[in-house]
């Protein structure tokens, strides 16, 4: 009787090793160019990526901070025109630099300032889309922005729309713009005959923003909501 032949558990290992090491040759050889394809192709994308940001993005950021500086400037002595469209001689205004650096940081916020300015002006539907370009990561500010745009839309005759920012307002439960929300949505709400959602807007503001200045006098909007009944 023959005696089976025992198998090293190691030589099977090593065998699985050299067969994994041959397969992984075999896929080599049989997709080399299209490896090397693949891989030059991310080299070069990440060379584009890191070229655009070292010599265009960059010194593009650097121009817009220099250009809203100026901007900014008559912006804070209310010369809102002057700091909208430029003064002809060293500043270009709010509305070039969001157009000429739309990609920059200095950019977007020109559209939020571009924003203010026409809303200040009386140009309500072009600060509605000045203010609907402007992309904001600070709270305070994304609240402020959208709560402007309700306004505009409030001035444009468009309720609908100043409600709907004014609610996404409120749902961010900020201490100072959720309460102002609640109280324009309320209004809003009133002067289009919808009583029972500008209550549920103003006893928001009575029962989650008590120490609000909103809150101060919010009884009286209550009862009148209430008288309608």
């Amino acid at each position: 009787m023959s005696k089976k032949k025992q198998t090293n558990p190691e030589d099977e290992q090593l065998a699985n090793v050299e067969n994994a090491l041959s397969a992984s040759e075999l896929f080599f050889e049989q997709n080399q160019k299209k490896i090397l394809y693949a891989v030059s192709a991310v080299i070069v994308i990440v060379l584009a990526v890191l070229a655009f940001r070292n010599f265009y993005l960059v010194p593009k950021e650097d121009q817009a901070a220099n250009e809203i500086y100026k901007a900014q400037a008559y912006f804070a002595v209310d010369s809102f025109r002057v700091a909208l469209e430029g003064d002809g001689v060293e500043c270009i205004g709010f509305e070039e630099i969001a157009s000429e650096y739309s990609i920059t940081k200095s950019g977007n916020l020109a559209c939020l300032y571009a924003g203010i300015c026409n809303y200040k002006l009386g140009n309500y539907e072009e600060a509605a889309n000045y203010l609907k370009k402007f992309d904001a990561n600070d709270l305070n500010i994304s609240a402020s922005a959208l709560q402007l745009l309700g306004d505009s839309y409030v001035e444009m005759n468009e309720p609908k729309k100043a409600i709907s920012c004014y609610e996404e307002v409120a749902g961010m439960n900020h201490n100072i713009f959720s309460p102002m929300s609640l109280k324009k949505a309320g209004i809003t709400y009133e002067e289009q005959g919808n009583y029972k959602a500008a209550e549920k807007a103003y006893l928001s503001i009575k029962d989650n923003y008590p120490q609000s200045p909103e809150a101060s006098d919010i009884d009286k909007y209550i009862a009148r909501v209430r008288a309608t009944k």
